[in-house]
């Protein structure tokens, strides 16, 4: 993949102090969503993020007998023209989030300010007015297109939905430059999903959620379900395309490497919790919470003798049910350090006591009681 410059985000904070609007009727929302926001300020602000899911028993009355806590308390900014990557391992509330941030599951509790608008509390026109600026590309390209339909209508679909994007004599050619823009033949417009390959496919979903214009795209794991080198071809063109429409990524993956190649920030998600967030090099190369460095530590490494030099981190025991999860820290169940008063208290996610004041790499946000450095060779 070739490499691309990184914003400059080393003064950004991880949580900023939200300017909320006081605009109260849906002309006014909708003319604060449509007011643009500088380079390096914040665009979406999420604060204090919660989603359970209830456990019931009983068919005719139903009774809640517990809660799957899949997020359980997330706060993050993604400012201006950046790439936020949020990583972890599968069943720690990643997608769970994306759905949040774009309203497709209602929050437990939590706000979501995009340009200092509660997005939570939004319906009818100003809701519909987010969601034409805030935009998803799927993990499956295979399942997230309608076989019945072809490109053309894939495409053109949003039109259909915010008709002052693209007025109805313009769409088709609208839909063809759509085509273009993501590396495909504008000629393919009557070809159905089942004709192209997946990374044929996964451009097609590029070029729907790039159909109005959108100021943020949630990428929830785009490339997981392709192979390598068209895994490449997707993140170039991702890059490229944020850099011609100066747009705003939260890109959600597995991949530690590639999610280090186009992320400015990273924010690594254990059980439902943030446990660690910073610049992509403060993560990668000073990562100071044992859950961060012990992913790392799992990353291969192509060179034989970094591969000798670097200790190898095995966690024992299985994942806690996000319907049960531990007292206190999430992941001291699973921790070489943990002691009892990670059993007592929850950590919060802010600079360790260690580092506060001093100009280190490792003084970024981290939640553990314990955090520190660690030398890991981790993803190239």
């Amino acid at each position: 993949m070739a490499e691309t410059g990184k914003k400059d985000v080393a003064a950004t904070p991880n949580v900023s102090e939200v300017h909320v609007s006081d605009a109260s009727t849906t002309q006014e929302v909708e003319a604060v969503l449509d007011a643009p926001v500088e380079r390096g300020e914040p665009i979406l602000q999420v604060r204090n993020l919660v989603k359970h899911f209830p456990l019931t028993q009983g068919i005719l009355f139903k009774k809640q007998v517990g809660a799957v806590k899949a997020v359980d308390g997330v706060s993050f900014d993604l400012y201006q023209g950046e790439t936020l990557g949020i990583v972890g391992e599968s069943g720690c509330g990643k997608s769970t989030v994306a759905k949040l941030l774009m309203t497709l599951e209602t929050a437990t509790s939590g706000e979501v300010f995009y340009k200092g608008q509660d997005i939570t509390k939004l319906s009818g026109r100003a809701l519909k007015a987010v969601r034409r600026n805030i935009q998803m590309v799927f993990q499956d390209p295979y399942t997230s297109l309608n076989p019945r339909m072809t490109v053309g209508d894939i495409i053109g679909e949003p039109f259909e939905i915010h008709p002052e994007v693209a007025p109805k004599g313009d769409r088709r050619k609208r839909v063809q430059e759509l085509l273009d823009v993501v590396g495909l033949n504008p000629e393919y417009i009557n070809r159905y999903p089942h004709q192209f390959s997946g990374g044929q496919r996964q451009r097609i979903g590029i070029a729907r959620g790039l159909a109005l214009n959108p100021e943020i795209i949630i990428c929830d794991e785009p490339v997981s379900a392709l192979d390598v080198s068209v895994q490449a071809q997707v993140i170039n063109l991702m890059e490229k395309l944020q850099d011609e429409f100066n747009l705003s990524y939260v890109f959600i993956a597995h991949d530690l490497s590639i999610v280090r190649h186009i992320s400015d920030r990273v924010g690594v998600m254990y059980l439902g919790k943030m446990a660690e967030i910073g610049t992509d090099a403060e993560i990668y190369d000073h990562p100071t919470h044992p859950y961060t460095q012990a992913l790392l530590s799992a990353v291969p490494v192509p060179d034989p003798d970094a591969r000798e030099r670097r200790e190898r981190i095995i966690l024992t025991g299985d994942v806690p049910s996000p319907a049960n999860p531990p007292s206190g820290c999430r992941f001291r169940t699973r921790c070489w350090k943990a002691q009892d008063k990670c059993a007592e208290e929850v950590p919060l996610l802010a600079v360790p006591q260690v580092f506060v004041g001093k100009s280190t790499p490792a003084a970024h946000e981290s939640a553990c009681h314990f955090a520190e450095e660690k030398d890991v060779v981790g993803a190239a």
